[in-house]
């Protein structure tokens, strides 16, 4: 009989390509993946480490699994992922119903250590990073009509706030016939939207060719015929090239969309992150791209709360914020991450002024977003279909503003049926909150 084995996975579209190279290699190997928990051989929680709310979620759902083993429900627990790489040791002592802590140099065995695991050992191994593998065959676990495309893994950039160079490790890029070739296997597989994810994109090839690669990638992925959208998440300011822009103006398949976290624009505050460039020059990079690529969606995030953010400094980035008028915005209060060296810098916020100053900028930005799509209304936009509700009879999708699962939707109804992973033109009748709402063209 073969093994059950469910997974639960937290955290990033990287750490969830992580899950679906897992998956697809637990069934290769004939091991049943299950999505229920009761009565599983044992189940893997492919975890997150990188903020505090992200490291309680990946608690509450080990806890929640040991509660079910204790129960019966479930033989065995696995704990992957960037907690179980950075808390090693916190997880194998505070949680000793965990039966397996695999670092993520361990997925490329996952099928090896679910077995030993399962049949009464205990593994606790932690690989070189360089060994987690970033490419092979994937079990989708987003809907069929688009998928995560990681380019690379890894990082360099080493801002004071962040743990993820030394969880994942340096930066390295995929080679690019690689990344091409799994773009390939996706649209053949009927995905329409693909969503170029690392943890700095527009760093892309540059520790393989001394470049960077992204513009040139972007078009090999643009000759794929069977793709529609390409999408661009975590891109750098400062690495926003004048030839990127280039390619986000000519080529149709790249939505006019760009994820360019910023953090903050108070320059010391900038500084004291480690990030590169000051408020002028995310100014200049801002005016650059919508002047080059009219009516693009500029997506962006902040940090409230960062040691040393006064109140002259917070108004600053609320300023800019008021100025700046980005089509979407998420502002996370500041979480002190132990070994970084933000952790140990002077002048602290505390977590309620931090909280506080974040509700007050999505408030801004909630007001500045209700304005934006108001003038979306009389407007026609692509529209891809993720959804239908028979009872109010009305479709949902996300037009190219829109990225799955952090941005708003579009409802509206049609007069004949669609498919899910459909695009139609919908025309905007009104607004309800973060969405818009209106009515498919014929």
């Amino acid at each position: 009989m073969a093994l059950k084995v469910g997974l639960i996975s937290l955290g990033c579209p990287k750490n969830q390509i992580n899950a679906e190279r897992m998956l697809a290699s637990l069934t290769a190997d004939g091991i049943e993946v299950v999505d229920f928990i009761d009565g599983a051989d044992a189940i893997i929680v492919n975890t997150c480490g990188f903020i505090d709310d992200a490291k309680r979620e990946a608690i509450e759902n080990i806890l929640d699994m040991v509660e079910l083993k204790r129960q019966g429900d479930v033989k065995t627990i696995l704990v992957t992922g960037c907690l179980a790489e950075s808390y090693r040791e916190e997880v194998l002592r505070e949680i000793p119903e965990v039966d397996a802590v695999l670092g993520l140099g361990a997925n490329a065995d996952i099928v090896r250590y679910v077995r030993e695991t399962v049949a009464g050992a205990r593994p606790a191994v932690f690989p070189a990073l360089c060994e987690l593998p970033l490419s092979g065959e994937r079990v989708l676990t987003t809907p069929g009509y688009w998928a995560y495309l990681q380019v690379a893994d890894g990082c360099d950039n080493r801002c004071t706030y962040c743990k993820i160079p030394a969880i994942r490790g340096p930066y390295r890029s995929r080679p690019m016939e690689e990344i091409v070739r799994e773009a390939q296997d996706l649209a053949e597989g009927g995905v329409r939207e693909l969503i170029l994810v690392a943890q700095d994109t527009t760093r892309y090839g540059l520790d393989l060719a001394g470049e960077r690669q992204l513009p040139t990638l972007l078009r090999a992925l643009c000759a794929i015929e069977k793709l529609r959208w390409i999408r661009l998440l975590y891109c750098y300011p400062d690495e926003v090239t004048d030839e990127l822009m280039d390619v986000l103006a000519e080529e149709p398949k790249v939505v006019k969309y760009m994820d360019l976290p910023m953090q903050h624009a108070d320059d010391r505050i900038l500084a004291a992150m480690g990030r590169r460039g000051t408020q002028a020059e995310l100014r200049e990079c801002i005016g650059r791209l919508r002047a080059r690529v009219p009516n693009i969606a500029l997506r962006t995030t902040m940090i409230t709360g960062f040691p040393g953010e006064d109140e002259a400094a917070f108004e600053t980035l609320a300023a800019f914020v008021q100025e700046m008028k980005f089509d979407r915005l998420g502002c996370f209060a500041f979480s002190p991450q132990e070994g970084t060296p933000a952790f140990d810098l002077p002048d602290q916020i505390d977590a309620e002024t931090a909280r506080r100053r974040s509700e007050n900028l999505m408030d801004l930005q909630a007001e500045i977003l209700r304005k934006k799509n108001d003038r979306q209304i009389g407007r026609i936009h692509t529209v891809l279909v993720e959804d239908y509700d028979g009872y109010s009879d009305t479709y949902t999708g996300r037009s190219s503003m829109d990225a799955p699962e952090i941005d708003g939707t579009v409802i509206f109804t049609c007069g004949w049926p669609l498919e899910t992973g459909d695009f139609v033109e919908v025309e905007i009748l009104g607004v309800k909150d973060y969405d818009l709402l209106g009515s498919a063209m014929p």
